[in-house]
């Protein structure tokens, strides 16, 4: 059994797992409930270990507390319990609140102005929760992909997961003490070249398994399978283009695809389409599928990883604002524009867009229009001002069942570089109605987003905290101050991956980047990696052979779980914290648990008491 390692912020250690668990100290926490240690107290016995009130047998204390405080330290944690071995006294001071902070900031190099977690009911207990609690050592590895695994996802009881890889499978394993393998699906006869993403349903009755079609290296285009989780039939299908929109469940038995037409060269819009789960028709005014929303994109960008975050889920208590924290990035679209205000008559928007579009044109016909524009630049100015009058302004509800729909965008270059945030009504979340958009008013033809965020970076992985509330962005940073000049060059990006977490609640920047793991593929090879959440902590893969864990209270990295290759996906049991697991290039799943719990399953089973051990004999 291997241990992941354990990293002090500010100081980031390369050791495997194997010299973690090996070569480090650990931290010997007593027993609940047992006194100085696990030795009894008090009692006949005089001269035993544990048993002595004081160092002395004249019941005086050969040390005041107050000099024992300061001895205590200077000494680590580790050292710290065992000296509360020693004698009642010794125990009392090394169970002080006021030590056990002093240990926490420094063992941890926590910021000073960094308040205690709201939840903890001591700094012991606190020290003993990011020490204990964190799932860092390794109990099993699953070798079944003949290629690298690029997903995992847990159902919501946190009964079942699924993984996704390269060898074109998606594979659902019972989560027991020992995981094992439960149902493999081959998508190779489906004509798929890999699958690549996977997500259960609210009721854990269906699975939704994205993938990618053979094709030309460049090919886009991918698919969307349905399978039933009580005989793992295949329900349906249905295509998805880009394959990285991914796909995902809107509701029970309805999910969001994506497809995506060209306009121009560097010009097109993305649908986003509501699909029954079961494609039968029971009645002709009932849709099979139902588009959603049609968003233009400019300057090569294209929709892609789709998710949904529920509004009415929204109760976690405010995260601790960093100190100094640059503001948040967030520009609200659902507002007046500029050239709506100081007037009191309206121009229709149509008429506004013809009136730009004619004095653009006007000024690319004047000799004395400097500077020319490029080819790229003059498609995308057309294609905004076409777009201002058939662009169809956001609707908005204060419904708390109301849902967001996020996703990954841009309008500056291929490479995506915003969160886009769109607001789904409840009369949206049905495929009941206009079939295929009828009804729709012809003049609009685009749907405009309610939020954008801009994180001057190509996005490479987003997750949603347990309730919805919190989104957290993996991103490789543009070098500050950039300027993209040509959308097909977007500019280089950072070798580390920033940890961004934004508030859904107030559509603000909440925490200062985490910047711990590292990525290495430039621009046009960057790949997604799939980051998690759980109640206090964040997880997150990475090129450099590990996955990260941090506490989500204090900024902390905490864990660094060894790999053999690139670390694509980590996922949390949601039921279960304390167990993560690891997807890589190296072929393998891995599954991690706290070293509380691994005490827990490790600990022999007691032994029956000799009286009842007799008495169950006697009754054979």
């Amino acid at each position: 059994m291997l241990q992941g390692s354990r990293r002090q912020p500010g100081r980031l250690h390369h050791r495997d797992a194997a010299a973690g668990a090996a070569g480090r100290k650990r931290v010997g926490w007593p027993r609940p409930g047992a006194g100085a240690g696990a030795a009894r107290l008090g009692g006949g016995g005089r001269g035993l270990p544990g048993q002595n009130v004081t160092m002395d047998e004249g019941g005086v204390p050969l040390l005041p507390d107050s000099l024992i405080y300061q001895i205590f330290l200077s000494l680590g944690p580790a050292d710290v319990l065992a000296a509360g071995l020693v004698c009642r006294q010794w125990q009392a001071v090394s169970r002080d609140e006021f030590l056990w902070r002093e240990q926490f900031y420094r063992y941890y190099q926590v910021a000073r102005d960094v308040p205690r977690h709201p939840a903890a009911t001591s700094w012991y207990e606190e020290f003993r929760r990011l020490y204990d609690t964190v799932p860092c050592v390794e109990v099993q590895t699953l070798r079944e992909h003949a290629d690298q695994v690029l997903h995992l996802s847990f159902s919501h009881s946190g009964y079942q997961f699924a993984s996704c890889s390269k060898d074109c499978t998606i594979k659902i394993w019972n989560n027991d003490l020992t995981i094992s393998l439960l149902h493999s699906a081959d998508m190779r006869p489906y004509n798929w070249s890999y699958t690549q993403f996977s997500q259960f349903n609210q009721d854990d009755s269906l699975l939704l398994a994205s993938g990618v079609f053979l094709g030309p290296h460049n090919s886009s285009s991918g698919e969307i399978a349905v399978i039933s989780l009580d005989n793992f039939a295949l329900l349906s299908r249905v295509r998805n283009k880009p394959y990285d929109v991914f796909g995902c469940w809107l509701t029970e038995t309805s999910l969001i695809s994506g497809n995506l037409h060209r306009i121009g060269d560097i010009t097109s819009c993305s649908v986003l389409w509501l699909n029954n789960a079961f494609q039968d028709v029971e009645s002709e005014n009932v849709n099979v599928v139902k588009r959603l929303f049609k968003i233009q994109n400019l300057n090569a960008s294209t929709i892609r990883t789709v998710m949904v975050a529920d509004c009415s889920r929204f109760d976690s208590p405010d995260l601790l604002l960093d100190a100094g924290a640059p503001p948040g990035r967030v520009f609200d679209l659902g507002s007046d524009s500029e050239d709506e205000e100081g007037g009191s008559e309206t121009v229709p928007a149509p008429a506004r867009a013809k009136e730009g579009l004619r004095r653009f044109l006007d000024g690319l016909l004047d000799a004395r229009a400097q500077p020319q524009l490029s080819e790229h630049a003059l498609e995308t100015k057309v294609a905004e001002l076409l777009a201002q009058g058939r662009t169809k302004p956001p609707e908005h509800s204060m419904a708390d069942a109301s849902k967001l729909l996020i996703f990954t965008t841009g309008c500056l270059t291929y490479s995506p570089h915003q969160i886009g945030i769109k607001q789904i009504l409840p009369h949206q979340m049905t495929t009941a109605g206009p079939v295929l958009g009828e009804g729709r008013g012809s003049d609009a033809f685009f749907d405009a987003l309610d939020h954008v965020i801009d994180v001057h970076g190509h996005i490479i992985g987003m997750g949603l905290s347990p309730d919805n509330r919190y989104l957290y962005v993996n991103s490789r940073a543009w070098p500050s101050g950039s300027v993209v000049a040509d959308p097909m060059q977007p500019p280089p990006i950072a070798e580390e991956i920033d940890l961004l977490v934004f508030d859904l609640k107030t559509m603000r920047e909440v925490k200062r980047a985490l910047r711990a793991h590292r990525a290495y593929t430039p621009n046009d090879e960057c790949f997604f990696i799939f980051l998690d959440v759980s109640r206090d902590f964040v997880a997150s893969g990475a090129e450099d052979r590990h996955g990260y864990i941090w506490d989500r209270h204090y900024n902390i990295c905490l864990a660094k779980l060894r790999h053999q290759d690139v670390v694509n996906s980590v996922v949390f049991s949601p039921q279960e914290q304390e167990l993560l697991l690891t997807a890589s290039d190296d072929a393998t799943i891995k599954a991690w648990r706290s070293p509380r719990i691994v005490r827990i399953h490790q600990a022999p089973r007691p032994r029956p008491h000799h009286f009842f051990s007799w008495f169950a004999s006697q009754r054979r």
